[in-house]
């Protein structure tokens, strides 16, 4: 029998399990989800085509796999996006403050201006103040340069300034960069 090569062999796989794919995702995240995390399994797939068993049923169960890690990759992402926010509202309080509102409020409001931004923002803002990387580090995390990872920041800095400003912090819908 003729060998396939990498590309006919990704499409025969893709063709035959993308549903099963999916509908194994929908039991563990929802519908809203799902064809974005099968998306992303068939991705990896694509990447590690070699290692795929050649076995369509092994396959099937190695893109269960697959589509497994990529879940727990995506709720570990969502954890440390609401461990961010959580910290954000435990910075230490002003000094002086004696009235526990005046703690509580301002920490609820940052909170609130975090969710508020997209998650390129947070990243960009994480790095510089969680993590204290300089523009030269971050920019090696992100794989840019220095200069456009300043620009963010400083971009990044005015949109939370301009959120904690904003009488309305009820919307947690994020802007998008620019």
């Amino acid at each position: 029998m003729r060998q396939l090569n990498a590309e006919q062999r990704m499409r025969t796989v893709f063709a035959a399990n993308y549903g099963d794919v999916v509908r194994f995702v929908q039991r563990r995240t929802g519908p809203e989800r799902a064809e974005d995390v099968a998306a992303e399994t068939f991705l990896v797939a694509w990447r590690r085509i070699e290692e795929m068993p050649v076995d369509p049923g092994d396959a099937r169960a190695w893109l269960f796999g697959v589509a497994r890690n990529c879940l727990l990759n995506e709720r570990r992402s969502e954890r440390r996006r609401d461990g961010l926010a959580v910290r954000l509202a435990e910075h230490p309080a002003p000094t002086g403050a004696h009235d526990p509102a005046d703690v509580v409020a301002p920490r609820l409001d940052l909170a609130a201006a975090w969710r508020r931004l997209s998650d390129d923002d947070q990243e960009v803002l994480a790095l510089a103040v969680f993590e204290q990387l300089s523009a030269q580090q971050a920019a090696l995390v992100l794989g840019t340069s220095a200069g456009a990872v300043r620009v963010r920041l400083s971009r990044a800095r005015a949109r939370l300034r301009t959120h904690l400003e904003s009488p309305d912090l009820s919307s947690h819908s994020p802007e998008v960069s620019r």
